[in-house]
């Protein structure tokens, strides 16, 4: 569903709703491209598909314990095979055929298993769509049959995930009101002396307290130096970040990066600001942070359904005086939603023909991240949220920039 300039976000989400039209859109994708079955490993990819919640496991279990979904062309509501007992919401929304126990796909014995149960939801010689591998399912040949290999999923629902109905929308707003929350208090907190763990710690318990399902990036408090030689080196010779926060006691004009995100039913937030520790900007501070507003209002100014990312960049560039104004480890700008990084990346190292040939649609959520960095001198980092509309965008968040 498009979002015009008259389409409006509901004040609360309908999650029935809003799984009914992802069910939907991915059978529609499916039916373009004469797929009968859509299985799913990925975890965001499950979340999309189901609707499914569960708590995050450390990486030691979570390819053992990972939910698998399978969507099938004419069946009007996915399976899930979970090692984790479904919620009410989902014992609503799924029937209790559609519930399975775990697929076990990292394990011959797993994958034999699930291949049996896979042959009673979908006929024989069906053409199948996979977006991810184990081992076990590559020794056995799964899913391939005499009309070849598996079809690419990933990128089928990667295409499904783009353009955000108002529901979603909704759901995502609220999840980025949960993390300013949490930032409210932290920025409340900073001071001389104040860990940076001390701020996790709050900040967690904040989004906590305000129904987050899960903090998805561990909270970047992350001291700068005003020279690239004097943090850690990178292989690319650029600015080392984001690094993870420590037990450091923060001093007096510190001046910290700030990037984190949570999730809220299953959709990922986005953050980010610069702050400076117990005193005001310098004027040359200010001057940084004056030349990223310049560089944000450019991209900005060109942001619209339609627009190439390539014109975003050549915006971005031009301001910065011909420099990329992004780390080059990362991009101008991402999609957001089940992922905290998804479709469109904007000047990332998929390169610039992609770039250029690659245009906006309404209806996607962007997060934009240029930096300023002057060498010696430091630099200024923020990230805006924003939705592309039919005639240019809107802001999802309006969090003040503080101290500046």
């Amino acid at each position: 569903m498009a979002i015009g300039p008259g389409a409006l976000i509901p004040e609360e989400p309908d999650f029935d709703r809003m799984r009914t039209d992802r069910t939907q859109r991915l059978r529609e994708a499916m039916r373009d491209q004469a797929i009968e079955a859509l299985v799913l490993l990925g975890n965001t990819n499950v979340v999309y598909a189901t609707g499914a919640i569960w708590p995050l496991s450390d990486g030691g279990r979570t390819n053992f314990e990972q939910p698998v979904a399978v969507v099938v062309a004419d069946d009007e509501s996915p399976h899930l095979f979970s090692p984790l007992r479904a919620d009410d919401r989902l014992r609503h929304a799924l029937a209790p055929d559609h519930l399975h126990g775990p697929a076990h796909l990292d394990f011959d014995e797993g994958v034999e298993a699930f291949g049996s149960q896979l042959a009673d939801l979908v006929p024989d010689g069906a053409v199948i769509a996979i977006d991810e591998w184990t081992h076990a399912l590559r020794r056995a040949g799964t899913f391939t049959t005499d009309r070849g290999a598996p079809l690419d999923g990933g990128r089928l629902i990667s295409k499904a995930k783009l353009i955000k109905t108002p529901d979603e929308l909704a759901a995502m707003r609220a999840g980025l009101t949960i993390t300013e929350a949490g930032i409210t208090e932290v920025q409340a907190r900073l001071a001389p002396g104040v860990r940076q763990t001390d701020l996790t710690a709050a900040f967690l318990r904040t989004i906590f307290d305000h129904g987050a399902d899960a903090n998805v990036l561990d909270p970047i408090w992350q001291i700068m130096p005003t020279r690239i030689a004097d943090g850690p080196w990178t292989t690319t010779g650029g600015l080392a970040c984001p690094l993870l926060s420590t037990e450091r006691e923060l001093v007096k004009g510190d001046v910290l990066w700030v990037d984190t995100g949570v999730s809220y039913q299953g959709f990922h937030s986005d953050f980010g600001r610069t702050w400076v520790v117990g005193q005001e900007p310098s004027a040359r501070q200010r001057e940084q942070f004056e030349k990223w507003r310049a560089i944000i209002n450019a991209v900005l100014a060109v942001t619209r359904a339609g627009a190439t990312n390539s014109e975003l960049t050549a915006a971005a560039t031009e301001v910065a005086g011909g420099e990329k104004p992004w780390m080059s480890h990362f991009y101008l700008g991402h999609g957001l939603g089940i992922d905290s990084a998804e479709m469109p990346f904007v000047g990332s190292d998929i390169g610039e023909a992609f770039d250029a040939g690659y245009r906006l649609e309404a209806g996607m959520v962007l997060v934009l991240e240029p930096i300023v960095w002057e060498d010696g001198y430091g630099g200024y980092r923020s990230e805006e949220v924003l939705l592309i509309t039919a005639d240019g965008w809107e802001p999802m968040t309006d969090y003040p920039y503080d101290p500046f």
